[in-house]
């Protein structure tokens, strides 16, 4: 029985962790998880935000997905929106899902985010 997302796991190209980091940590605010030493090995990063658990690791021949993304529940979207254009990403708006703000962005190496917020709808 399934009771839990424990978490989502993206690819990134090796050598990209000093990227990685600056961007999940210092753009979106995230903390960074220190791995087991038996997969530290690998390369790659974990991050952690509340209940959300992002895993990065390194593919040789990396290509980002274009569709595939995680979708992140974040509080003050507008403000959220902000910081991550202080930070260099671009932010690119979507209406289209009924009751929720949303937009879509990209980490330092092209993988796919959205980060939505649900609002009341409006009578």
């Amino acid at each position: 029985m399934l009771i839990s997302l424990d978490h989502v796991q993206l690819a990134a190209p090796p050598g990209s962790e000093p990227a990685l980091r600056a961007y999940y940590v210092d753009v979106l605010g995230m903390t960074e998880v220190p791995k087991p030493a038996v997969l530290a090995a690998r390369g790659g990063c974990w991050f952690a935000a509340g209940t959300v658990r992002l895993h990065l690791g390194t593919e040789a021949d990396f290509r980002p997905a274009r569709k595939a993304h995680p979708g992140l529940r974040v509080t003050g979207i507008a403000e959220y929106a902000r910081r991550l254009r202080a930070g260099g990403a671009e932010v690119v708006w979507d209406e289209n899902l009924p009751g929720h703000r949303r937009f879509y962005s990209e980490d330092p190496v092209g993988n796919r985010l959205e980060f939505l917020e649900p609002h009341a709808p409006t009578p």
